[in-house]
């Protein structure tokens, strides 16, 4: 391990000393705008149990190296930040970091700040996200991993092998990875080696290219998973049964849903599409129930709406069975989900992508044609429509 005896230290040390000043001043509310505004989607943890498992409990963060010259330092740099589910604010300034590997040692939170375009609040949370009491704690594992280019030193970062010492309890709380069917995961806890190709993404483009090959092994997990088609032929059945049938969605997951919803009415009767989010989606639930539906779907993506557990109760109550999509198990979810479906969201880009639940809602269409009486006909009948109201360009 560098003991940190070189020519930089002087300098290092005064920094640690500074921030560690100015991150005892932190907790007073001064910096209001980061507080509410840049982690108004982004920052901080929910309060409430809850809220605090589905934070501990939504995986990896799924950062991994970016191009250019100090292309290998940075990789090495991040995937210290494995570990924990980071936010599109923390995720900018893990990039930051990355596109200043040879500085991360010795930089203040004051200046990483400013190259991120975040305030210094932030940069102290996402510090203590990754289990360091602050920023300087982060700082300093920088330096004794030698993150600088040329500094050969192996950074596993997976499993909280090399987390730093006030990172342990965090690293240990993360490691016993939660996952569903669609989860690149292994019965042990240890997600399964990545493709090869994305350590070998690198190069000007070479993080973009490693999001893509990421999304591509997460739809292969999703494969893997569908070898049992039990479930989804389950979730058709129940599905195909309700009339109406209930879609919902809310915040990241409400394109899911339009996009299941739209596909679906080509085949189903009646699907209604649920996107409103306060007391106006219970109403909306219970009006289904009354109208007949005997099953709801759900799609379920991080953050995770506080709604949806109201709105999954509030099914419930009303005898709704709940069919779930999510990309992991989440207890809250799950316990409130008669059927949980799970697929793997990518999260090497600032914000998630969701091509694996994507695929799996068109799996779930796909299943409920085999059982929906007169599926076939129906979508035979909205294609001669189409085609003689020209609806579309091709045909």
């Amino acid at each position: 391990m560098n003991t940190g005896h070189n020519a930089d230290d002087g300098l290092a040390r005064h920094r640690d000393e500074h921030d560690e000043h100015d991150e005892h001043d932190e907790g007073d509310g001064r910096d209001g705008r980061d507080g509410r505004a840049e982690d108004a989607e982004g920052d901080g943890r929910a309060a409430g149990d809850d809220r605090d498992v589905l934070g501990d409990l939504d995986g990896v963060g799924g950062l991994d190296g970016v191009g250019g010259p100090d292309g290998a330092a940075a990789s090495r740099l991040l995937r210290l930040f494995e570990g924990q589910r980071l936010t599109p604010v923390q995720r900018r300034i893990a990039h930051c970091l990355a596109q200043h590997a040879a500085e991360a040692p010795f930089l203040s939170s004051i200046e990483v700040a400013e190259l991120a375009g975040v305030s210094q609040p932030s940069v102290t949370r996402f510090a203590m996200a990754l289990g360091y009491s602050g920023y300087p704690g982060l700082r300093r594992r920088f330096r004794e991993l030698d993150v600088r280019p040329g500094g050969g030193r192996a950074v596993a970062g997976r499993d909280g092998e090399d987390a730093g010492p006030d990172a342990g309890a965090s690293a240990q709380a993360v490691a016993p990875r939660l996952s569903g069917g669609g989860a690149a995961v292994r019965g042990g806890g240890r997600r399964e080696e990545a493709d090869p190709g994305l350590d070998q993404a690198t190069g000007p483009g070479g993080d973009y290219r490693r999001a893509v090959l990421a999304e591509i092994e997460n739809l292969r997990a999703l494969a893997r998973s569908l070898d049992d088609p039990g479930p989804v032929a389950e979730a058709a059945r129940l599905l195909a049964a309700s009339r109406p049938l209930p879609v919902l969605g809310l915040r990241a997951a409400a394109a899911q849903a339009a996009g299941f919803a739209y596909f679906a009415a080509k085949v189903h009767p009646d699907v209604r599409p649920l996107h409103e989010a306060g007391s106006l989606l219970v109403d909306r639930v219970e009006q289904a129930a009354a109208a007949g539906a005997t099953a709801l779907l759900c799609f379920a993506l991080p953050r995770y709406p506080a709604e949806l557990v109201d709105a999954l109760r509030a099914a419930r109550t009303a005898g709704l069975t709940v069919v779930t999509v999510a990309d992991r198990r989440v207890p809250s979810l799950a316990s409130l989900s008669h059927v949980l479906l799970t697929a793997e969201v990518g999260t090497h880009l600032v914000f998630d992508t969701a091509c694996a639940p994507m695929m799996l809602g068109r799996v779930l269409i796909e299943a409920m044609c085999d059982a929906l009486p007169g599926a076939q006909a129906r979508l035979e009948a909205f294609e001669a429509s189409a085609a003689a109201r020209g609806v579309f360009l091709i045909d």
